[in-house]
């Protein structure tokens, strides 16, 4: 039995990444109809911004089983287990062949920004038949039309990665930060491939105290043994670089360990000019680029650089789901039994301990928030742990209440992270995952992000 009084409507996914790409595996394994809104032109739209990025875990803990499931009956060639892919590798080696597999394909749309959820008839303050009243997506097509879709059941999949923390050490834009936005990059840019014209030559300030940040950071160096004139400070905004560093040579994962020890030798080296603490108070536009005024410790400091990369972490866009009955922690913005078990301050992505529907479970029957989105602004997002969130999800809404409930996730001793971004927070210690996600306050998103590519 569904959670909708019609279980003829579909089961709307929202966002067709790794998390809601594996929701419409389960659906249609249980015998639903799955439909996915992903607002980017191609599905993994987030991974493709950091399709440069080597994640920190191998392939084995990047595949969900049901995906697993259907891509193998179309004879589908499985990465290597044991290979650590990039962002783009997951995309075109696992993302794309499952969203074209000819049970997913037609329930995919591409170019679909989701406006707002609601349910029929029915506003927020109405109770009164509330739970038997289909959901609607209203959702915009690439060419501008507006759409209204019913649902049974809603899984919001859609990630943090489009929404970053801003500059400002307050959970705010510095004065100035949006007015620059032509010279501000957020996440983790390709300053050595794509975007390499804008960083090469110049002063770059990167902004974060995690593992994305110092993706840029090892980027633009290695962009300045090309071109000498490059200058990088990286400006951290907390003076955790000891535990940020820390792991080396012991790191529970060989490449973030390789890549602590790079930053390191770096630092030593002089090859890399280090603010911390940091807090930039204004940017103003100079002559030459970007003026940024900020706090060194607790005296006044000034930058004159030409770009700034800001690597801050990420944030859930709630805008959306505005007329639905969330119910959402006050420090975390997750779900308030979830919310404990993934505060960075006790955990890392290694030591939450496996969940789902009972912790993912709103005010609103029938809604649900998965993947690095239901961890809010917690930086300890594991993909797998997101893989077994719909499996949970997606038992209950088919009506298949014990296995919602019998919760299994097996991690390996290490508690490795997986590749899902929520990219460059600002409260890793050296055994938590980064996150574009990845990833990420940092895929990242985000999961882990990463080592270079």
């Amino acid at each position: 039995m569904s959670c909708s009084s019609n279980p003829s409507h579909p089961v709307a996914i929202i966002g067709a990444g790794p998390v809601g790409l594996a929701a419409a595996a389960h659906a249609v394994l249980r015998g639903l109809t799955p439909i996915l809104f992903e607002r980017g032109a191609a599905v993994g739209a987030s991974l493709r911004d950091w399709a440069h990025v080597r994640v920190f875990t191998p392939w084995s803990l990047n595949i969900d089983h049901a995906a697993r499931t259907l891509l193998e009956d179309t004879g589908w060639a499985a990465p290597d287990d044991a290979a650590v892919p990039t962002g783009g590798e997951i995309v075109r080696s696992y993302l794309e062949p499952l969203a074209a597999h000819p049970r997913l394909a037609p329930h995919l749309r591409l170019g679909a920004e989701v406006l707002a959820v609601t349910r029929r008839g029915t506003d927020k303050l109405t109770t009164s038949g509330r739970a038997d009243a289909p959901f609607v997506v209203s959702w915009r097509d690439g060419d501008g039309t507006e759409h209204r879709t019913p649902a049974q059941a809603v899984l919001d999949a859609s990630g943090t990665w489009f929404t970053p923390n801003p500059m400002g050490a307050d959970g705010l834009a510095v004065p100035g930060e949006r007015a620059a936005a032509d010279r501000i990059a957020y996440g983790i840019p390709d300053v050595r491939g794509a975007a390499r014209a804008s960083y090469v030559g110049v002063t770059t300030m990167v902004v974060g105290s995690g593992h994305s940040a110092m993706n840029v950071v090892l980027d633009l160096l290695t962009l300045r043994e090309q071109a000498p004139g490059t200058r990088v400070l990286w400006a951290l905004r907390w003076n955790r670089l000891a535990r940020l560093l820390g792991g080396g040579l012991n790191d529970q994962l060989p490449a973030r360990g390789a890549l602590g020890i790079a930053a390191t030798r770096a630092i030593e080296d002089g090859r890399l000019e280090l603010l911390s603490p940091y807090a930039a108070e204004r940017v103003e536009r100079a002559a030459d680029g970007l003026r940024i005024a900020g706090l060194l410790g607790d005296q006044p400091h000034e930058a004159r650089v030409q770009r700034v990369v800001v690597a801050t972490g990420l944030r859930p866009d709630l805008s959306f789901l505005r007329e639905l009955r969330v119910d959402l922690d006050p420090l975390m913005e997750a779900p308030p039994k979830l919310a404990p078990l993934i505060d960075p301050n006790l955990h890392s992505c290694g030591t939450v301990p496996p969940h789902g529907v009972e912790e993912l479970t709103h005010p609103e029957p029938g809604f649900y928030v998965v993947g690095g989105k239901s961890y809010g602004r917690a930086p300890t997002f594991l993909m797998a742990t997101g893989y077994e969130q719909v499996r949970s999800v997606v038992a209950e809404i088919a009506g298949d209440h014990a296995a919602a409930r019998d919760i299994h996730l097996v991690l390996p001793e290490t508690g490795v992270c997986s590749s899902d971004p929520v990219f460059g927070d600002e409260r890793e210690t050296t055994d938590r995952c980064c996150g574009a996600q990845a990833p990420a306050e940092t895929s990242a998103p985000a999961g882990c992000c990463a080592g270079s590519a």
